[in-house]
């Protein structure tokens, strides 16, 4: 089944992936409503810095074994094994971290959500747009995402064109395959602007 992908090496640090499942995890599903909202929707995304500026959607990977769903006392952390996506129900969650602590990743947050009761602050993190796939659409990060950098396809074919690029890029003389010249281009310069900043 079909599973988000992330490839950092075309992240260009634009952050619509996190605007975009904030709105898709608002109550009114659209952007200029949405702001509106009490609570205020927030991403279940959250793109990182490197040390060269290089932008990182860190989401989460849904594993399996969870180690959220293994610590979570109330047993609020499922799996929806149709789909293979490990959900927080906001009614049985206690607001305890425990699924934090034990998250790898560092991907769960906590406050007050559209699906959650009024005024209670609760785990919430990436449900794999699950609303969204029911209608037949990708999760929100992908659609939005431009530079490729979150995709939407099966893991196994996935691994393995990494896997094949990565066996290219080795061979003698092949030079692998370049990233897009924009990409490159951009970090190329967070690179100097750093390199520049450190004298």
């Amino acid at each position: 089944m079909k599973q988000v992908v992330v490839h950092p090496e075309r992240c260009v640090g634009c952050m619509q992936c996190m605007l975009a499942c904030a709105t898709a995890h608002s109550k009114t599903l659209h952007l200029f409503t949405a702001v509106r909202e009490d609570p205020l929707p927030k991403p279940r995304i959250h793109v990182g810095a490197g040390i060269h500026g290089e932008g990182f959607p860190n989401r989460c990977r849904h594993c399996d074994p969870a180690p959220c769903m293994l610590a979570c006392l109330p047993g609020a952390i499922s799996r929806i094994p149709e789909t293979n996506t490990v959900v927080i129900d906001p009614d049985t969650c206690i607001n305890c971290a425990s699924c934090a602590m034990a998250c790898p990743f560092g991907v769960i947050r906590y406050h007050g959500d559209a699906a959650a009761p009024p005024g209670k602050a609760v785990a919430v993190k990436c449900d794999n747009c699950t609303a969204r796939q029911k209608k037949g659409m990708v999760p929100a990060c992908v659609e939005v995402c431009k530079s490729g950098a979150l995709t939407f396809e099966e893991p196994a074919s996935a691994l393995g064109r990494k896997t094949r690029e990565v066996a290219r890029s080795v061979s003698r003389d092949a030079g692998g395959e370049p990233i897009a010249p924009g990409f490159a281009l951009l970090n190329a310069v967070k690179r100097s602007q750093i390199e520049m900043e450190k004298r």
